[in-house]
């Protein structure tokens, strides 16, 4: 089953589908597409912002592709980060909950799988019922993936999901197409998760500075009142703190307050 999901048998009706554009054609309009969109990203621009660009130019370089749906993994949970139509966000969330369907499988696997609707009842039942409610036909998901390193494997950081009212939407040159806005939504995921490092990084550090500006406030304090010595002083606030099961810049603000008021 698992290896009928990831191939795309011939179909007639595609193959005598004049109106579809040639695959030449199609790879300019992505180059294209994939060009305006990385002019138009910055390191600056929130996440979600740059999925939901990239969800659109997906929306339009793909022609059998009427919505298309970005998951980014949140702490090891899935969320939809970005949707062109978000009524089917909640297919999305249904395969969320359930820990199964199309979406988790290409995680799972680091593959890409299409979904016909309708051939996959006792596999994915959750899917298949709200994928029928809104009358999705076809489903193909292709993971984002950050590239192995000499560190580790392969890891998974999202899913590009695409959806269409046409069963036999989608052919071997789509899935080439969208690892094309695979890799541009990793650099953006993965800016994305540097930048939030970043600034928790300064965070850290800017609370270390200002603990340790309490502590030597607090610590003259005492220098003053007990006429004793920088270590001494320290001393008294470690030992507060272990006897009060609190935190050192805790127990010294609480100090200074105190000083403050009287």
């Amino acid at each position: 089953m698992a290896d009928d999901l990831r191939t795309f048998p011939p179909s007639p009706e595609r193959s005598l589908n004049a109106d579809r554009p040639d695959p030449l054609s199609r790879l300019d309009e992505t180059t294209e597409a994939l060009e305006a969109l990385r002019d138009g990203l910055t390191g600056e621009e929130p996440l979600d912002s740059s999925l939901q660009r990239l969800a659109e130019t997906a929306a339009r370089a793909i022609p059998d592709a009427d919505a298309v749906t970005v998951s980014v993994m949140d702490l090891d949970q899935p969320r939809t980060a970005a949707a062109t139509d978000t009524r089917l966000v909640d297919v999305d969330e249904k395969q969320y909950s359930a820990n199964r369907g199309p979406c988790l499988q290409a995680a799972g696997s680091l593959q890409v799988v299409r979904a016909v609707v309708g051939e996959h009842l006792d596999e994915w039942p959750e899917f298949e019922a709200a994928a029928g409610e809104h009358g999705i036909c076809a489903y193909l998901s292709v993971p984002v993936v950050l590239p192995s390193s000499d560190r580790g494997q392969a890891q998974h950081i999202g899913s590009l999901n695409i959806y269409s009212y046409t069963t036999t939407a989608f052919d071997p040159f789509d899935e080439g197409l969208l690892r094309l806005f695979t890799t541009t939504a990793s650099a953006a995921i993965t800016s994305a998760h540097r930048a939030q490092r970043f600034r928790e990084h300064i965070g850290h550090l800017e609370q270390a500075l200002l603990s340790r500006a309490v502590i030597e406030q607090a610590k003259g304090v005492l220098m003053a009142v007990h006429t004793c010595t920088a270590d001494e002083a320290f001393s008294m606030l470690v030992e507060r703190s272990q006897r009060e099961n609190r935190k050192l810049r805790d127990v010294a603000k609480n100090l200074l307050d105190s000083a403050t008021s009287g």
